[in-house]
This record gives structure tokens, C-alpha cells and sequence, in this order.
């Protein structure tokens, strides 16, 4: 029988005289919590204490702000790169809206870019089913292609900045796909923890964090066919991460087009969350492993970003992750599960 989930949870609390209160007294708590597959650590902290900073989006649409784009239908065919003859004949793929190009600056063998829209300028409503699902379904195509193309690349990425928060360059909606050799610390440290308990306890840890977070309830949002959502027990973004695990998806091979479709609904659902709350910026990422293993279950996680202040427009990333690689969390993943149940529609 698979060794049980363990999430770990040590509660803490910090005394001071406290100048809003006469300098009284005043006990404050806080958690950290340790990752039940990896073991890494999280603080939980400003409870309650941090609101999202909302901008004028269309403000980046100004001359001003946007300069020159080189995504825009007016300068992409002239200012982007096309594949080589052996990885897309056409050069620049593209269907509907969304169209692939490789990366200027790659960060890998096989780097792409996915322009995601026509418009310069788009806000979460506007990512309807047909941009999201032309998206995707163009970039695992890229995926696979790169299978047959570069087979010794065995790891395979979706990466998505989305919004000036996030940390991405250009506002015009893009995302990011990798095959590659080297995924990333996280993803790494992911894999080599799942290979060890599958070879431990001869199950997957996705299904099994997946029958334990369903017993319980404290942080299952719901299941669109075969994809399911939780708020993640750990978070790397200041207003909580949402997961979304695909258990019997573990590689580029296994996507479909029903995956696809799935992870669209789920993540339309969380896009009418973030508006609630006047979140615009995120980060995301889709991990997809090696062929022929069983261990490591696709997954997606998105988390949101905003700036702390418009005043300095301050960024919600400081030395806890920057230099401790600590994660800093002001919304506990139970509170997150309940606000966003209510906003998942399961179809």
C-alpha cells in the first residue's frame, strides 16, 4: 500500500508592542509548511494583509508605453524568425490567432514562441476557448514535432508570463515551449522526488496526493474529466497557487486534444477568480516528462503576480525568493480552495 501523503504544518507566532494599539501586547501567527513530494519549505505570513493592485490595462496600449512590438500584424512578419525547413516547413505555423515562431533568444535547442493573439492588449476575459485552445493545441504540436526532430531532448515545457508583473518582456500575449535536456530546478527536484516514491511505494505520488486531497476536501476545488484542480498545499506566489494534475498524462506523447480542452475550461474558470479579485498577471507552467515512466503525472500550475503598490510599483518578489528561494505566501490554500469554488464551473 502507498506510503500516505504527508502534509506538514508548523505553527508559529511572533510577539511585539504594537504602535496601532498603544503598544500593547499583540501576538501574530504565521505557518510554514513543507512540500509534501520535494520537502522544500514555505513561509505563511501577512494573512489577510495584502490586496492585489489593479492598473489600467489599456493604458499599455498607448504609443507610449507600447513602442514598437515586433507581434503585432504590422511588424511580425518582417521583424520575427521562422523555423528551419526541418521542424516547420511553413516556417511560422499558425492557427487561428495563434501563431509559433522561435525564440530570438533561445534558452534552449528547441525554443519557441506562441503569439497568442492578434490584439496588442488583452485582457483575462479576453482569452476566450477558440485563442486558448489554438494555443495549445499548436504548441504540444510543436512538442511533438520536436520529438521526432531532436528525440535526445526528453523533457518538455509550457512556460507563460503574462502581464508587466510577471516579468515578461513584451505585453503582447505570448507563452514560452521547451524541449530540452535541462527543465529547471523545480521541475527537476519534481521528477527525481517522484521517481524515488514511485520506486518506494510502487504508485504514483500524483494519484495518490490526488486520493488524499479528494478525501479530505480542504483544498480539491474540482475534476473536469480527467483533469483535476487543488490549490496547492505549498504556493509560490504571494496569492496562492492553483494546480491543475492530469494523472495518467506523462508525457508530450499522452496529451490529446480532450486534455487540451480540459485545461482550457479549468483555466477560463480560474481567470473569472482572478477578475474577482483584481488579479492580471501571472505566472504558469505546464510540466510534461520522459516517455516510458509512470511516476511523473502531467501537470499545470499557474501563480498570480501583481505589484505591491502602484505608488512604486514594487514587485511581489524580495530576498525570501529572489535569494532565499523561499516562498512567500499571504493566503492559506484552504481559504484560496473555497474562494475559488464557488468561480469553477465543472462541465
Amino acid at each position: 500500500m502507498p506510503a500516505k501523503i504527508t502534509f506538514e504544518i508548523f505553527e508559529s507566532e511572533s510577539t511585539f508592542l504594537d504602535p496601532r494599539k498603544n503598544y500593547e501586547p499583540t501576538t501574530i501567527k504565521f505557518q510554514v509548511r513543507t512540500d509534501p513530494l520535494t520537502g522544500r519549505t514555505s513561509h505563511f505570513s501577512h494573512l489577510g494583509a495584502m490586496k492585489a493592485q489593479k492598473l489600467d490595462l489599456e493604458s499599455y496600449a498607448q504609443p507610449v508605453l507600447k513602442g514598437f512590438c515586433p507581434f503585432c500584424l504590422e511588424n511580425r512578419e518582417k521583424a520575427t524568425p521562422k523555423f528551419t525547413e526541418d521542424v516547420f516547413p511553413e516556417g511560422r505555423p499558425s492557427k487561428g490567432e495563434a501563431t509559433l515562431i522561435p525564440n530570438l533568444f533561445p534558452y534552449d535547442v528547441q525554443s519557441g514562441i506562441m503569439i497568442m493573439t492578434d490584439e496588442h492588449v488583452v485582457a483575462l476575459p479576453g482569452f476566450h476557448e477558440k485563442r486558448l485552445c489554438d494555443a495549445f493545441s499548436l504548441g504540444m504540436e510543436f512538442l511533438k514535432r520536436t520529438r521526432t526532430v531532436d528525440p535526445a531532448l526528453p523533457y518538455h515545457l509550457m512556460c507563460w508570463n503574462y502581464m508587466p508583473p510577471s516579468g515578461g518582456g513584451l505585453v503582447h500575449p505570448h507563452q514560452q515551449y521547451f524541449a530540452t535536456k535541462h527543465p529547471g530546478n523545480q521541475f527537476t527536484d519534481e521528477l527525481k522526488a517522484s521517481e524515488a516514491y514511485f520506486a518506494t511505494n510502487g504508485a504514483s505520488f500524483w494519484q495518490s496526493l490526488l486520493e488524499e486531497e479528494t478525501r479530505t476536501g480542504e483544498r480539491y476545488i474540482g475534476r473536469i474529466r480527467d483533469s483535476h484542480w487543488l490549490s496547492s498545499f505549498v504556493s509560490f506566489s504571494f496569492y496562492g497557487d492553483i494546480i491543475c494534475i492530469f494523472p495518467d498524462v506523462f508525457s508530450i506523447d499522452d496529451i490529446t486534444g480532450d486534455h487540451i480542452d480540459d485545461l482550457v475550461s479549468g483555466l477560463r474558470n480560474v481567470f473569472r477568480y482572478y477578475e474577482s479579485i483584481d488579479i492580471y498577471s501571472f505566472n504558469a507552467a505546464l510540466f510534461l516528462g520522459p516517455k516510458d515512466q509512470q511516476s511523473f503525472s502531467c501537470h499545470f500550475r499557474i501563480s498570480p503576480r501583481t505589484f505591491l503598490n502602484t505608488r512604486d510599483f514594487a514587485p511581489d518578489m524580495n530576498f525570501f525568493q529572489a535569494i532565499l528561494a523561499e516562498p512567500i505566501c499571504v493566503k492559506l490554500p484552504e481559504k484560496l480552495c473555497r474562494e475559488v469554488k464557488s468561480f469553477f464551473v465543472i462541465s
